[in-house]
Parts: structure tokens; sequence; C-alpha cells
């Protein structure tokens, strides 16, 4: 999926609290994130993204990994919340919800005059 700089940009601020969302559900190691991620195609990211963004979670202690052997490959890194993820998710979820429920009020709104 073709995105534009404006996509890019909006799309920033979104993944990191997409990625704590997709967390709060099950341990993951890094590549599920980016496939579960790509379920959704406008979430869709690369490694290049989602790994810098799971080192700054990992630095600000809201999310914890542990290795773990994979069946027949080297061993994979898991994450999972923290307490100071969950809050971290519930924050960004609310000012989410907030957020785009006023664009989207203020785009149709617009849109209708």
């Amino acid at each position: 999926m073709p995105t534009s700089d404006r996509t890019a940009q909006l799309r920033k601020g979104v993944l990191e609290l997409a990625i704590l969302a997709v967390l709060d559900r099950d341990e993951c190691y890094s590549i599920e994130i980016i496939d579960r991620l790509g379920e959704y195609p406008a979430l869709t990211a690369t490694p290049g993204t989602v790994y810098p963004l799971l080192a700054r979670l990992d630095k600000a202690e809201k999310v914890e990994t542990r290795w773990a052997e994979a069946p027949g490959g080297p061993p994979r890194k898991y994450y999972r919340l923290t307490d100071e993820g969950r809050a971290a998710l519930a924050e960004g979820s609310t000012a989410w919800t907030a957020l785009s429920g006023a664009m989207h009020h203020i785009l149709h709104l617009e849109g209708a005059e």
C-alpha cells in the first residue's frame, strides 16, 4: 500500500499505540507484531519501523522481554506489556478515542456545510 507523506506522519504517532494494543492481547515476538499490524493495511509496518519502537518501549519500561527457543530456528525475543505499558495503552486509547471522534465529527460536519 503506497503511503503519502501525510499518511506516514499520521501513522508514526499511531503505531506505538497499535503495538501496545497487540501486546495487550498476547505476548509476541517482533515478526508476529509486524504480521498482526499487517492485517490492517493502514498499519502495515516494516521491521525498520517496528524494531526501534520496540526498543523505545523497552527502554521506557512499557514492555518487558524474554528469550525463548523457537521450533527449528534461532531463539526469539518475546515482548509483553508491563504495568506501565498497560497504563500507557489506557491513556493512549482514551486520547485516541477523543481525537478520532473529534476528527470524524469535524470532517463530516465541515463537509456537510
